[in-house]
């Protein structure tokens, strides 16, 4: 793809799926089948899942080669969240977008039901624990937006000694209040915070359910509990919305990707990482006078032996 022509799709990508702050944020207003501009949707259903492709694979590339910068700069930490209904597609797009960095450089972590000692610290503890290290890229497979989300449509799910509050609006008008000031800390202190909402419809989610339950291969990927969780798919919706709208900032923006095509998802992503990272403008460490002179010594050395 030519630079302008990318430039120009990165601008459609943004102004179509990057929320920044609270104005009134509605969910039904983002598609969750967009295919890209007029130009690239008229291609046809397999000459844009080739071209997806394709702009994923030079994104890999590209991916990595800023990856190496981020981690040879030591001076920013990358953490991508990512949050959708069952069967949007988050294993498999961490899977393909994250395919070419290097695993030195890149941290993934899945966060199931807590544990005792989880339970014994405040609720966002186990998140906080495992935040990105400078150079590196974080990858929260679901995250502590489940506090405002699984928890709120399933407030059973309460932890500890938190399931004898009276939960009500204020209670979770103060776990949003908690997530914005652990974001802006973060970001103040080197910390860069991309959130993914992978935005399925229902329909998708049906056919890709029946998928799984067609094929042997994929019996392993459902769950029993999948129906009863797709039962609640208007509580769900409505506390993504509410989560979105109440966690959007211009430090930590989210990103309601349209994900009825995974292809045009992974490219989509990959496409907001790489530019993420190449937007911060990292270079190598400069090597010092003083280190050349050590390094001019070893050469020597290593030639003489």
């Amino acid at each position: 793809m030519k630079k302008n022509a990318r430039e120009k799709l990165m601008q459609d990508i943004y102004e179509r799926c990057r929320v920044t702050g609270r104005d009134k944020f509605k969910l039904t207003d983002y598609d969750t089948a967009w295919a890209g501009p007029e130009e690239i949707k008229q291609l046809g259903e397999e000459k844009l899942k080739k071209k997806a492709k394709k702009i994923l694979k030079k994104n890999l590339d590209a991916l990595s080669e800023a990856q190496e910068v981020l981690y040879a700069s030591n001076k920013y930490a990358l953490l991508l969240i990512f949050q959708a209904m069952d069967a949007a597609g988050k294993d498999g797009t961490i899977k393909h977008v994250m395919s070419g960095v290097n695993p030195q450089g890149c941290q993934v972590f899945s966060f199931k039901k807590p544990s005792s000692e989880e339970l014994d610290h405040n609720y966002l503890w186990k998140y906080t624990k495992r935040m990105p290290e400078f150079g590196r890229i974080g990858i929260f497979n679901r995250s502590y937006f489940e506090e405002v989300l699984v928890v709120k449509v399933n407030p059973e799910f309460l932890q500890g000694n938190l399931s004898d509050q009276n939960v009500d609006k204020a209670f979770w008008e103060a776990r949003y209040e908690d997530i914005n000031n652990l974001e802006k800390h973060l970001t103040r202190n080197n910390t860069l915070i991309l959130k993914f909402f992978l935005n399925v419809s229902k329909e998708e989610q049906k056919n890709r359910f029946l998928e799984r339950l067609n094929d042997p291969e994929k019996h392993w990927k459902f769950s029993d509990s999948d129906l009863v969780e797709r039962s609640k798919w208007k509580k769900y919706q409505e506390a993504f919305e509410k989560a979105i709208d109440q966690t959007a900032s211009p430090w930590a923006p989210w990103y309601v990707i349209p994900a009825d095509n995974k292809w045009i998802m992974r490219a989509i992503v990959s496409m907001i990482v790489t530019d993420t990272i190449t937007s911060l403008n990292l270079e190598t460490p400069v090597v010092t006078e003083k280190k050349k002179k050590l390094l001019d010594e070893a050469r020597k050395e290593l030639e003489s032996q």
